[in-house]
């Protein structure tokens, strides 16, 4: 006869039923560390330099923009794959700046974000046994989003200071299972702009083995320094790139993260995949932020130009102030981060700083453990976002003058 004591079940029985019948994928990655350090900054009362959201007004007229199309009851489902303004507008937008020619009613997908672009674009083409490659350090939904589609991740290393990658290592990444290839560029975190020759390398190992090139280009306009932009490659491979897909999106050039609006664009065959499988995760992005989409999408180019020069001195700005706080930087070609050596502070590694300096100093980070695949490989690095408003970084500059070097 079993006694009620043996017959009720324990904590580790209970855990361990609970792992048997939940989902193997989400056991091979963690929730995301860039939010949970936001979480910290507001515990700690901290400076929030970790996550990518600027902390500064959007632009007026485009919040305006929003506000009428609501006002106007545009407010009810857009079509699925998005509204027709807002796919006409990326449409000029993307002739003018690019100079490429895009079909809105068969190449272009609206998403919530480029978050649900990117996951959309890989579950549309991922097929069980199959692999995408991913550059290391990566943007940390990269590596999750391949195990959810049913990929297995094959990480290529970008090596500091100018985080160029290993031509035979990538050459070697590719094979037979090999179906994407994730390129982001700005990259997120190190702020590397991949160069026309690497671009070319890159797309001629996709036409070899006829892989996916997946282009994330949401910093596409926080450039530096006068380098070449994604669209030249197209404009000079005379159509070769059919198997390209780009999510994109309007979080990072319209300082809107909280919107989710985003888009894939890729030729008309994978078009239909993302379409169907963008309908069932989540139906179809805020009709009135769409309607918001379409005027912003319509700024002149001196809009894109001064957010590149407002961006180049914050990133500057941010340079002088880590450099003189101790930390090695690297420096920045795009995007709005800066990933740094903490080698010259003596902790163990990456997270017994970052939670060092949000707590005693008051100063979230990311720890750049959370961007490889092996944390150990980031145990030295953490990133720093610069795209906030003077006062911020001014609070940022004085909190750090308080580390002191080993």
């Amino acid at each position: 006869m079993t006694s009620s004591a043996e017959a009720k079940p324990t904590a580790d029985k209970i855990a361990e039923t609970a792992r048997l019948i939940l989902s193997e994928k989400a056991e091979y990655f963690t929730e995301s560390v860039i939010r949970e350090m936001t979480r910290l900054a507001l515990q700690h009362g901290a400076v929030n330099l970790a996550q990518g959201f600027p902390d500064f007004p959007a632009p007026a007229e485009v919040k305006e923009a929003a506000r009428a199309a609501i006002a106007a009851d545009d407010n009810q489902y857009a079509i699925t794959w998005g509204a027709k303004p807002l796919r006409d507008a990326i449409v000029a937008k993307f002739a003018r700046t690019q100079g490429v020619t895009v079909d809105p009613e068969r190449e272009i997908t609206v998403c919530c974000g480029s978050t649900e672009a990117m996951i959309s674009s890989l579950m549309a083409i991922i097929n069980p046994g199959d692999e995408v490659v991913i550059f290391e350090p990566f943007y940390e939904n990269y590596g999750p989003d391949a195990i959810l589609s049913g990929a297995k991740p094959r990480f290529v290393r970008l090596h500091p200071p100018n985080w160029e990658f290993d031509r035979q290592e990538l050459a070697n990444a590719f094979g037979p299972r090999t179906k994407a290839i994730i390129v982001n560029t700005p990259n997120n975190p190190t702020g590397k702009v991949f160069t026309l020759e690497e671009l070319e390398f890159i797309r001629d190992l996709c036409l070899r083995w006829n892989t996916f090139a997946i282009t994330d280009e949401i910093y596409e306009h926080i450039i530096y320094d006068g380098v070449v932009r994604i669209g030249q490659l197209e404009r000079e491979s005379s159509g070769r790139l059919q198997r390209r897909r780009r999510p994109n999106g309007m979080s990072k050039t319209y300082g809107v993260t909280g919107w989710r609006v985003g888009w894939a664009i890729a030729p008309p065959a994978p078009t239909e995949s993302i379409r169907k499988v963008h309908d069932f995760l989540t139906v179809g992005a805020a009709a009135p932020l769409q309607a918001a989409g379409a005027f912003a999408l319509k700024l002149p180019d001196s809009y894109y130009q001064r957010l590149a020069e407002t961006y180049r001195v914050k990133r500057d700005r941010m340079l002088g102030i880590l450099e003189n706080a101790g930390f090695e930087c690297f420096r920045p070609r795009g995007a709005y981060y800066v990933m740094t050596d903490i080698s010259r502070f003596g902790f163990p590694d990456d997270v017994a700083f970052a939670r060092d300096l949000v707590q005693r100093i008051g100063i979230a980070v990311v720890p750049g453990s959370s961007f490889y695949n092996d944390a150990a490989d980031g145990s030295r690095q953490v990133r720093f976002t610069f795209c906030k408003k003077e006062e911020t970084l001014a609070a940022a500059a004085e909190r750090l003058s308080r580390l002191r070097p080993s």
